[in-house]
């Protein structure tokens, strides 16, 4: 079968190639998904660096999540059929022909969700949810967030605004304000406006923030501690600018703020099934009422991967850059 392969790792607009590979058989309690797409994540493109959690034997099939046709079933495998619409995430080898995921992973698509919004409905907007949920805020409460206009950012807003509590957005050029308007997003602030943090402390009032999600890094996780209310939780959720963190120790102190580390593949791990059921189920409510927005920049085939691989590294995006075999 054809698949997105990389035989090294490094920069995955030089390293990813079309390639064949043998069809991968699925194992006991395991399906096989022919793919219809697959998303391009931040997370699978730090794989193919080889500088991310997980690191894959190579050469190695990228991609961690897609939608597609059940054509195989693995021994012991019940409640799934072959022929049936679903989608996965978390799993391996997905920029494929077809992909191997566990039975309990795949989730059964409705006619209602087009392929465009189930390749990418679980991987982001499920930790989205879930760090919603690991914030533990209540309704009428705010929420910050920078790096708001990725595709968890945008998540987060849509989920947040559909369970009552207020979040607000940053973003790093002018220009992402309007792209998260036109999602129907408010309260998006552009950091790259002086005067911006005044802006968003007089927005919030005076109790702050309950919490705040830093996808950055450097000072801007400092700016975001500045921006909590007193117990407010700051919660790490990636690097963008690959720094430290620099946080001054009068916020943290005053304020008697808590820094948390999330990576959604643990959480996700450690959740009870029940839990994650009824949180999917809570997706696909929404997705299937026109509640969760994921738009598409562009389409590739799996031998254009490099060219795919660049157009997700550029900024100002509309969406996800989607691989199609």
């Amino acid at each position: 079968m054809r698949a997105a392969v990389h035989d090294a790792f490094g920069d995955p607009t030089q390293v990813l190639h079309g390639g064949d590979v043998p069809l991968p058989e699925p194992g006991a309690g395991e399906v096989r998904i022919r793919t219809v797409l697959a998303p391009i994540h931040n997370h699978d493109l730090w794989t193919v660096r080889g500088q991310y959690g997980y690191k894959p034997a190579l050469p190695a099939v990228g991609g961690s999540e897609g939608t597609g046709v059940i054509d195989a079933l693995g021994e012991g495998v019940t409640g799934l059929q072959i022929g049936q619409r679903v989608s996965a995430a978390s799993v391996h080898g997905s920029w494929a022909e077809a992909f191997i995921a566990p039975a309990r992973m795949v989730i059964p698509m409705p006619d209602s969700i087009d392929d465009n919004t189930a390749a990418q409905l679980i991987a982001m907007p499920l930790s989205a949810l879930m760090l919603l949920e690991f914030l533990q805020v209540k309704p009428g409460q705010w929420i910050v967030q920078n790096a708001a206009n990725g595709a968890v950012g945008k998540a987060l807003a849509m989920l947040a605004r559909a369970r009552g509590v207020h979040c607000l957005n940053l973003v790093r050029r002018d220009e992402g304000v309007a792209e998260m308007q036109a999602l129907g997003i408010e309260h998006t602030y552009s950091t790259a406006q002086a005067g911006w943090l005044d802006q968003v402390k007089s927005a919030l009032g005076e109790g702050g923030a309950a919490a705040a999600v830093d996808s950055v890094g450097g000072k801007a996780s400092g700016e975001l501690v500045s921006l909590l209310g007193e117990g407010g939780t700051l919660v790490s959720f990636g690097s963008m600018t690959g720094e430290p963190m620099q946080i001054g120790s009068g916020d943290v102190i005053f304020k008697q703020a808590t820094i948390k580390g999330f990576w959604g593949s643990k959480v996700s791990q450690d959740m009870a099934p029940e839990n994650k059921r009824r949180l999917v189920g809570e997706l696909l409510k929404l997705a299937a009422e026109g509640g969760l927005s994921l738009p598409v920049d562009a389409v590739f085939g799996l031998d254009q991967v490099a060219e795919a691989a660049k157009a997700s590294l550029q900024p100002g995006r509309n969406g996800k850059v989607l691989l199609r075999p």
